[in-house]
């Protein structure tokens, strides 16, 4: 293997084609049926992946959706948020959490993260409950549970809707519980970077309330009940035949992409574990990730990117500025310092190269690479 001093194939940070090309015949052959079937928004493809994906997830319900944004938008709106609602989330992920509560009129209330998890800190959040706290709201992060059982807890005590952010986390487990399971309704995306990703937009909620569930339904589709009867203001957030042919083959592969995920973030374990200054995600007992993101920390996180780039490895970060501190958010008054763990997190972040089938001598490459920034 050539040295990283003089190796000019570049490590991508994600590479899609390589983990469709032993998909694409039945990828091709499921488009197909949707062309003959001219069923292109929702249809047959579409209700057959709801049903797949529930019971995957182990819900009642699955509705297809056309993003995650809109999923986690309808979720909040089956739980019962109105405007002038506070609802609890994390400022470390990205925007569109707090997006969808804006759009209904409701008001994001942050908490600060848990620096090991990177997730909504559990203890924090009985603090930020007020008489107007409607539902809470964790993010699966990077893959990598929320600790549910706190949260829930909680939400019970104060009659709170908990709401899973699951976009990152398809097939990540908490307690041996698939994420998506573990709170009163969860919202997932199937963007193309996702563990489980369409050839466009796509997202769904999953529940076990059966209520809920067909409201979605309605809602995703201007809120029609029978044709030309719309009973409430509705939307056009329906799910195309075609990403749901491409996920109805993905999903069969989830499990097995999962698995080799977790084997690559065993080897930069083995390679990084004792390079200086680099702080390398962990996984809580409670948890078994799947590894969406992996996401290390470095206090010279911006010189290092670049001495991976001119070592032809991509890299990303996600995220350079937690949402409290977005212009877009300037007016909930938030400043600098509010949230220490998350600010922290947004200037050492760098998220590292991840995909199924990411080679043991690519991740040599990146670790030879970071040791020799290190040196």
């Amino acid at each position: 293997m050539q040295s990283t001093a003089v190796a000019t194939e570049t490590v991508p940070f994600l590479d899609l084609k390589t983990m469709h090309a032993p998909l694409m015949a039945d990828i091709r052959r499921e488009i197909d049926r949707v062309i003959e079937s001219h069923a292109f928004a929702l249809g047959p493809a579409v209700e057959e992946f709801e049903r797949s994906f529930a019971d995957y997830c182990g819900t009642e319900h699955c509705v297809g959706l056309n993003s995650g944004t809109s999923a986690v938008h309808v979720a909040l709106i089956c739980a019962g948020v109105q405007p002038g609602d506070e609802v609890i989330t994390t400022p470390f992920t990205w925007i569109s959490t707090a997006w969808a509560i804006n759009y209904i009129g409701a008001v994001p209330v942050f908490v600060d993260i848990d620096p090991h998890t990177y997730c909504l800190d559990a203890s924090k959040v009985e603090q930020a409950i007020t008489p107007k706290t409607k539902a809470i709201v964790p993010v699966h992060l990077y893959g990598h549970p929320a600790d549910m059982k706190p949260i829930v807890k909680l939400a019970r005590e104060f009659n709170l809707a908990v709401i899973e952010d699951a976009a990152q986390a398809h097939g990540a487990r908490y307690q041996r519980h698939v994420c998506g399971s573990l709170g009163d309704i969860a919202a997932f995306s199937f963007y193309p970077g996702k563990n489980l990703g369409g050839f466009g937009e796509g997202g769904a909620v999953v529940t076990d309330n059966a209520e809920w569930a067909d409201r979605a339904r309605a809602l995703r589709d201007h809120a029609q009940e029978g044709r030309h009867n719309h009973t409430e203001l509705g939307f056009n957030f329906r799910m195309d035949g075609i990403q749901a042919a491409v996920l109805n083959v993905k999903l069969g592969r989830l499990d097995q992409w999962n698995d080799q995920r977790r084997c690559v973030a065993a080897w930069y374990e083995q390679q990084l574990r004792d390079v200086p200054g680099l702080i390398l995600p962990t996984a809580a007992e409670w948890a078994e990730p799947v590894w969406h993101i992996y996401a290390a920390q470095h206090p010279e996180r911006d010189a290092l990117r670049g001495h991976l780039g001119k070592h032809h490895i991509q890299s990303g970060v996600h995220y350079p500025k937690p949402i409290h501190l977005q212009p877009a958010y300037a007016h909930l008054g938030y400043r600098k310092g509010t949230f220490p763990q998350a600010e922290a997190l947004a200037q050492r972040q760098l998220s590292l190269p991840m995909f199924p089938d990411m080679t043991e001598a690519q991740v040599t490459r990146v670790a030879e690479a970071i040791r020799a920034f290190s040196a």
